[in-house]
């Protein structure tokens, strides 16, 4: 028999975990409450005020797979910074070319032999020869769709319902009840009203790229591989194929946003599926979290940007930024591509994830819940639904903040850290098996909680 959850006990479940978490963090709580003083909400970033706790966990140190708030707990990190911290916190190669970066200069507006290397290996990777080196993955996108709408001359953007591409302006779009599109929920202050720049279809759905395509007058589709921010949706056999031929059909450039789905191999999604884009951008997961991001070209984009650009103009146009591409950066980079994030990592850490989503379904199995678990090389997520959802519109309906937000805070209290707003967990090169069957143990006694 389906196991039916008593949405009348959350309540009391969640305020049992209240109390528990702020018994534990008297430190964490005096801390937000001294911060509020000066810094909005009492946080550096608003969006640190939506974590489950009833106030932030303040931390204390964090290396490797763990971290110790200031209360002196230590915790199993399986956010790892929303993938920026996806090698890790601190790994030492990457701490030890950082500090002797550092130590003889951080940014000097002029390239180092780093670049080289980077260069080089981010084309072995991803099959495309030339790259550029930003500060985030929202710049890294920025400035693609810059170029595209540039080199094309045409004046939209593609994007997929639901889809995460940082803060870029023309991404902060989604889909209306009644097929229109918008500003998506959240967005402060949109500079311009989102269907002059935007295009937004859903996920997997091949008739309407047709549709969005045929007009010609898309410069870019700017497309994660698989959908990660609003959960894992995978793409169905056939749909990056089609993605790719219509875009070629179309004249469209296609970017692919590896930012999160580096997760799948040393190469992303664009070398573990063998796809072929125009443009792929990365974030500051290839550089042990340091602010850094990159973007890559094939060869027919390079002869377009000769073309069409005047170099003498090109830095007011917003493409790069002056102190992008710093010495430190790439050090970061060469250190963490060459050293952590290795084909040896992944061969540790893709098996890990497989362990996760076993143990999660057997305890799906064990108590017949109507949930799902998805993977995605090294990252996994389990769905308080009955079917996967295959978009961004239906990922987002699935979606149950009330109970997602007992499941964090009963973890965090049990010394499990997830990614926020998701059941979602990544594994670094020093997580361990052990780390991983904590967590599914945890995650059976919270579903105990709620089922028994």
């Amino acid at each position: 028999m389906t196991a039916k959850l008593d949405r009348q006990r959350l309540p009391a479940l969640q305020a049992t975990e209240d109390a528990l978490f702020t018994e534990r963090h008297p430190r964490s709580r005096e801390l937000f409450e001294r911060a509020g003083t000066h810094l909005l909400d009492g946080v550096p970033m608003n969006w640190m005020t939506r974590w489950a706790s009833p106030f932030p966990l303040f931390v204390g140190d964090a290396r490797g797979s763990r971290f110790t708030c200031v209360d002196g707990h230590e915790y199993v990190d399986f956010c790892l910074g929303d993938t920026g911290a996806m090698a890790g916190h601190a790994p030492p190669a990457a701490v030890k070319a950082i500090a002797e970066q550092a130590a003889c200069g951080i940014t000097t507006m002029l390239p180092t032999e780093d670049c080289i290397w980077v260069s080089a290996e981010l084309s072995r990777r991803f099959g495309l020869p030339f790259w550029q080196v930003v500060l985030t993955a929202t710049d890294a996108n920025r400035n693609a769709l810059r170029i595209a709408r540039d080199i094309t001359g045409r004046s939209k953007v593609l994007i997929f319902n639901w889809c995460y591409h940082g803060s870029v302006d023309e991404a902060l779009a989604t889909l209306r009840d009644d097929g229109s599109v918008g500003p998506r929920p959240g967005t402060v202050g949109p500079a311009v009203d989102p269907r002059l720049t935007t295009k937004v279809i859903e996920f997997n759905d091949i008739a309407a790229l047709e549709r969005a395509l045929e007009p010609g007058d898309v410069a870019c589709v700017l497309a994660e591989p698989a959908l990660t921010n609003i959960g894992i949706v995978l793409p169905e056999p056939g749909y990056l194929d089609a993605l790719r031929r219509l875009t070629r059909e179309t004249g469209t450039l296609l970017v692919i946003d590896e930012t999160h789905t580096i997760c799948a191999g040393p190469g992303g999604c664009t070398g573990a599926w063998g796809l072929k884009p125009d443009m792929v951008t990365l974030g500051k997961a290839i550089g042990a979290g340091i602010p850094c991001a990159v973007y890559g070209f094939g060869q027919a984009v390079v002869d377009r940007v000769h073309e069409a650009w005047d170099y003498h103009a090109t830095d007011v146009s917003g493409i790069g930024g002056t102190l992008a591409g710093n010495p430190l950066s790439l050090a970061a980079i060469r250190a963490t591509l060459g050293e952590v994030l290795t084909e040896e990592a992944f061969a540790h850490t893709i098996p890990l994830s497989e362990r996760f989503c076993d143990g999660v379904q057997a305890v799906i199995d064990e108590f017949e819940l109507p949930w799902v678990v998805k993977r995605l090389g090294c990252r996994t997520e389990y769905w308080p639904c009955p079917v996967p959802p295959r978009n961004g519109g239906e990922a987002d309906a699935a979606e149950d903040p009330e109970l997602d937000r007992f499941m964090h805070l009963f973890s965090l209290n049990r010394g499990i850290l997830m990614t926020p707003f998701h059941n979602m967990a990544l594994m670094a090169p020093t997580t361990t098996a052990d780390d991983v069957d904590r967590h599914t143990a945890v995650f059976r006694e919270a579903v105990d909680a709620l089922f028994r």
